[in-house]
């Protein structure tokens, strides 16, 4: 819709302006053939304050009058001249082969001079202007009337009203606002022409390869700079000091006159090579007789006017320059014989059309001027006294009544010539624009039937398709009847009417005759059985008695490139008449439509068929990558992803539509795309251990894989990477690591511990009895007191040593930990306030209770309050927070100390690993909290950022007996 109204817009624009040229070229040809242009044979120019004679005519009325080049000139019979504008309105005042009286001025001097006005000569040649410009518009009206839609045919009709233009407009002599039309019309239109050609030239047939769209803009820059400058020189808004505005104007037609001669050069030069690539043999027609015309049209008038006048060298007097025009008329009758012989732009020649634009214009302008005159008489105003605006705005009126009166005299002329056949025509063209749009074969089918039913009144229809009942595809079908070689198994597909057969369960019908020999475009038969069984006796009784039960007289072959695909069958009307020759004709016609349609109809099934397949394997592989619990993403060659699975998704947390297309570097981290980077056009498969990725959980430990993805001929398309989350697994390694560790080291403290016990219990008994015998000797016991002192410290690091490696063997029973905690705490009350320590406590009431030992889960705590202390020196906050988890229940021991420094963290559970000062701390606590909180089957995690503090979080299940 919104494209026919753009349509209907720009047709009554150029509507508009191609009126309003032709009756300006009307009135502009009527005034130069009745008013002669006079001359006196001077140029005349303004300088200064002054009009002088810039140049003189060897031997013209001027020279021979006295005049000589300098002359100041003063006035003309008496009417003073004061712009050289004024000399030809006073010439034109006086007109042809009048005399008049000069006043000039030399060196001071007055010099009256007396001039006979002569005529310029413009001959036969101005005729023959307007007769070229009358061709360019009546080929671009044929055109763009008969094919208005077509491509190009608009820009040709611009290019033909264009040269209508140049060729009809031209000046007068009379200086008046039409004057300046003309000579403004006349100077666009000489630029627009031959560019508007230029760029049809470039875009036709089709499109250059090499042509870009600023190519366009720079074929019509010049003259628009052309004419801006003109303009500019014109209204006195640019000037050039020291040349006269006559000087100025002259370089202005020279440079003009140059871009017309090299714009129609270059449309040549692109004719000629389109010509030498195509090989389409109309084209080459086409382009050849586009090129010849600009050849053998346009250079005689640029050797012989346009060439020397660029250069200087042009003299009026020539008498060879009347004849530079004489071959200007090859090139609209060139683009017409292109148009008429070889079918340019794809020109239906069909002059019927031209008498409906004809009468519909006739009626168009009818009711413009019915309505300029009911207008006038209503508001009592005469046609010369309304604006040109309201004649404009009437004229819009009017041309928009153009396309439904042109359309509806088309329908009149369309009955009048075809009468009877037209609504047959109406028929055809229905179905071809209907047949197709039906994608299912008897839908359309049964379309068909009714509307030849209906439009022929015939009684009843049927089609008849080649058996492809097995299920396969339309390609296998077809294959099997091109190897089938004739033998083809024809059945009934359809039938349709008042009185059509419809087969019995059980039933076949011989079709065979489907296949014999026919010597005429399709097969016909008599209905009567007695008729059947005269003359065609030696015919099959099957065929002789399927033919009679049918009902069937004409059987029309429907074809696809030559090949029969199906047969329509149709019967007499339902008055029992014989269908005309012409009826036949319409049906050989549309079975050729049904046999396309009915081959679109099978691609579509084979399409349709083939789609679903692709679907459901793509589902399957979409399926199946889906499944898998890794993430795997596709990419190409520019690293684009391709493919991005829901583990991805899971792992990234960048979903698959925000992923789809985009670089890897725009999804991972530069340390990942430079390991990624290393294996690319790799052709074997890499891998990357325990990349620690950062993912919606947190950070992630993967193992990523990247494979080359290769086609079928093994080049490489792509390339897969494959991210294992093993996360958990890594976890579950450390903590195997971690306990094996422990346990080997709780082996040799146990050792240890056992051996080093005895000589420390030796040691403290003698040191005990040294110092009962030297209880008089002060400096002696001193000694004596810091080796028991000592011994006593190493006992309580043996101790710690066992009970890090002792095996517990004690029951385990309900323990709620929301009391062990405050216990623990209670215990710790006074250190804590010593130390400066807020306890802060959140701890979840009706707390289930677990199965553990309560001793050594006050050891738990009491290490971990411990830690919290030391680390929140001189003060800070502990938080102890608890809660029920689907596992059972969580505790968080929080602080607000100076945290674990990164590369601790992997040993904090070590033994004997502290990052206390000296005589502060064993390295045993966590060690021994760790042990604790496995043989209670539960899980111990540090969460710790320098300077943020810490955090650990244990868990515990709820009554699960757990033995250590």
């Amino acid at each position: 819709m919104l494209q026919e109204l753009k349509f209907q817009l720009s047709t009554a624009l150029l509507t508009v302006l191609t009126i309003a040229a032709a009756i300006a070229a009307g009135l502009n040809f009527e005034q130069n053939h009745k008013f002669p242009l006079p001359d006196d044979g001077a140029l005349w120019a303004d300088h200064a304050s002054s009009v002088i004679a810039e140049r003189v005519t060897a031997d013209g009325p001027a020279y021979r009058a006295g005049i000589r080049e300098g002359d100041v000139l003063l006035n003309i019979q008496n009417a003073p001249v004061a712009h050289a504008n004024d000399v030809p309105k006073t010439l034109a005042g006086i007109g042809a082969w009048g005399k008049a009286v000069y006043h000039l001025e030399r060196d001071g001097v007055d010099i009256p001079a007396t001039v006979f006005i002569a005529e310029v000569r413009r001959g036969a040649t101005l005729s023959y202007q307007y007769l070229v410009g009358a061709a360019y518009l009546a080929i671009g009206l044929f055109i763009y009337f008969r094919r208005g839609s077509a491509p190009k045919a608009r820009h040709f009709y611009i290019f033909c009203l264009a040269s209508f233009v140049f060729s009809c407009f031209h000046y007068t002599g009379k200086l008046n606002a039409f004057d300046q039309v003309m000579y403004w019309g006349n100077l666009v239109a000489g630029w627009l022409a031959p560019a508007l050609f230029l760029h049809f030239c470039l875009g036709f047939p089709e499109p250059r390869s090499w042509h870009r769209r600023w190519m366009t803009a720079t074929i019509y820059a010049p003259g628009v700079l052309l004419t801006i400058g003109a303009l500019g020189f014109a209204t006195g808004i640019l000037s050039a000091p020291g040349y006269s505005l006559v000087a100025v104007r002259d370089v202005l037609d020279r440079c003009w006159m140059a871009l017309l001669t090299v714009t129609y050069i270059a449309s040549g030069l692109v004719l000629q090579s389109g010509y030498k690539k195509s090989e389409d043999t109309v084209i080459r027609q086409q382009l050849k007789w586009l090129r010849n015309g600009i050849l053998f049209g346009f250079a005689p008038f640029g050797i012989l006017y346009a060439a020397p006048y660029v250069l200087g060298t042009y003299v009026l007097d020539y008498p060879y320059l009347n004849y530079a025009v004489l071959t200007l008329p090859l090139i609209p009758l060139t683009i017409a014989y292109a148009i008429l012989r070889y079918r340019l732009m794809d020109v239906d020649v069909i002059f019927r059309r031209g008498y409906a634009y004809t009468l519909a214009t006739l009626c168009v302008l009818a009711a413009f001027y019915a309505i300029v005159l009911g207008v006038s008489r209503l508001v009592q105003v005469s046609f010369k006294d309304m604006s040109s605006t309201n004649l404009v705005i009437v004229m819009l009126i009017a041309t928009f009544l153009f396309q439904p009166i042109r359309n509806w005299i088309q329908e009149r002329l369309d009955r009048y010539f075809y009468r009877d056949r037209y609504n047959y025509r109406r028929t055809l063209v229905e179905f071809a624009r209907e047949l197709n749009s039906d994608s299912e074969l008897d839908p359309m089918l049964q379309s068909v039937a009714d509307r030849l039913m209906q439009t022929l009144s015939i009684r009843h229809v049927a089609f008849f398709l080649a058996d492809d009942v097995h299920g396969e595809t339309a390609a296998e079908a077809d294959a099997a009847r091109e190897n089938a070689a004739g033998d083809i198994q024809w059945k009934l597909r359809l039938a349709m009417g008042s009185s059509a057969r419809a087969l019995e369960a059980g039933e076949t019908l011989d079709l065979s005759f489907l296949g014999w020999p026919q010597k005429g475009p399709y097969l016909f038969f008599e209905r009567t059985r007695y008729h059947l069984d005269v003359i065609a006796r030696g015919w099959p009784a099957t065929v002789r008695r399927t033919i009679a039960d049918l009902d069937l007289n004409y059987y029309l072959p429907c074809s696809v490139r030559g090949r029969t695909i199906a047969y329509l069958g149709v019967s007499r009307t339902e008055t029992g008449e014989f269908l005309s020759s012409d009826d036949v004709e319409l049906l050989m016609t549309l079975a050729n439509y049904v046999g396309i349609a009915i081959e679109n109809t099978n691609l579509y099934r084979s399409l349709k068929e083939k789609a679903n397949e692709y679907e459901r394997l793509k589902e399957f592989s979409e399926n199946i990558v889906e499944s898998i619990n890794v993430g795997v993403l596709a990419a190409d060659l520019e690293d684009r992803v391709e493919s991005w699975n829901t583990q991805m998704e899971r792992l990234s947390g960048i979903g698959r539509a925000d992923a789809l297309g985009r670089r890897l570097a725009e999804l991972f981290p530069a340390a990942l795309m430079e390991q990624l980077d290393r294996t690319h056009g790799e052709m074997r498969i890499q891998h990357l251990d325990k990349f620690l990725l950062d993912s919606t959980h947190g950070e992630a430990t993967v193992n990523i894989a990247i494979a080359p993805l290769v086609s079928r001929e093994m080049e490489q398309i792509g390339r897969l990477v494959i991210f294992d989350d093993i996360t958990a697994r890594a976890e579950l390694e450390r903590r195997l690591v971690q306990a094996d560790k422990l346990s080997s080291i709780g082996l040799l403290a146990a050792g240890v511990a056992h051996e080093v016990n005895t000589p420390l219990a030796v040691i403290s008994s003698y040191a005990q009895m040294l110092a009962k015998q030297v209880s008089g000797d002060e400096q002696k016991s001193r000694m004596l007191e810091k080796i028991s002192g000592q011994t006593f410290r190493a006992s309580e690091i043996v101790n710690s040593l066992l009970n890090f490696s002792r095996t517990w063997t004690s029951d385990l029973a309900q323990v709620n930990v929301n009391s062990v905690i405050e216990e623990t705490l209670a215990l710790l009350e006074h250190q804590l306030r010593k130390a400066g320590v807020e306890v802060r406590t959140d701890l979840t009431q009706d707390l289930e209770s677990i199965r553990g030992n309560q001793g050594k889960l006050q050891q738990v705590f009491l290490n971990l309050f411990l830690n919290a202390r030391d680390a929140m020196e001189p003060a800070g906050v502990l938080q102890v927070i608890t809660r029920r988890s689907s596992k059972g229940v969580e505790v968080d021991v929080v602080d607000t100390g100076h945290g674990i420094a990164p590369e601790h963290m992997g040993r904090i559970y070590d033994p004997f690993f502290t990052t206390k000062g000296v005589k502060k701390g064993t390295g045993l606590g966590l060690s021994v909290t760790y042990g604790i909180i496995q043989e209670h089957g539960g899980a111990i995690e540090a969460i710790s950022k320098p300077g943020e503090g810490t955090c650990f979080h244990l868990e515990f299940p709820i009554r699960k007996a757990v033995t250590a």
